[in-house]
C-alpha cells in the first residue's frame, strides 16, 4: 500500500479548495482549513503535512503572516510552503520567495501545472 503525501490547503474561498483537491486528489491526501488560525492549531497539534499551499488575502490572518509563523517555526519551516494569489506582482513574488515561500502561483491558474509543481517539492 502506498502511502500519499499529505497537502494543507489554507483559503479563504471553501471552491478554491476543492478545484485543488480534483486534481491532486490522486497523488495527495488533502486536508483543508478556511482560515491560517485553525491551520496552526492542527499544525500545534502534531498534524504535519508534506507541504502547504496558502492563499494570501485572508481575514483574521494573511497568508504572508501565516507564512512568516511556519517559516519561524522550528518544527514546521522544513515544510514547503506554496503561496497562491490573485496579485500578480513581480516584486512581491521576489519578496515571499525570499521570506521562505517555496513557489508562487497566480490565481486564475493551470490546475495541470499546480499538480506538477506540487509533485516537484515533494518527491
Amino acid at each position: 500500500m502506498i502511502v500519499k503525501k499529505r497537502v494543507l490547503i489554507v483559503d479563504d474561498k471553501e471552491t478554491i479548495a476543492k478545484i485543488i483537491k480534483v486534481y491532486i486528489a490522486d497523488l495527495f491526501d488533502c486536508v483543508y482549513f478556511d482560515d491560517p488560525i485553525k491551520a496552526i492549531s492542527w499544525l500545534q497539534e502534531g498534524d504535519l503535512p508534506d507541504l502547504i499551499i496558502s492563499d494570501i488575502n485572508m481575514p483574521n490572518m494573511t497568508g504572508v503572516e501565516f507564512l512568516d509563523y511556519v517559516k519561524k517555526n522550528d518544527m514546521f519551516n522544513k515544510i514547503p510552503f506554496v503561496i497562491l494569489s490573485g496579485e500578480d506582482s513581480t516584486s512581491q513574488k521576489i519578496a515571499l520567495l525570499e521570506r521562505g515561500a517555496s513557489d508562487y502561483i497566480s490565481k486564475p491558474f493551470n490546475p495541470m501545472e499546480l499538480k506538477i509543481r506540487l509533485k516537484k517539492l515533494i518527491e
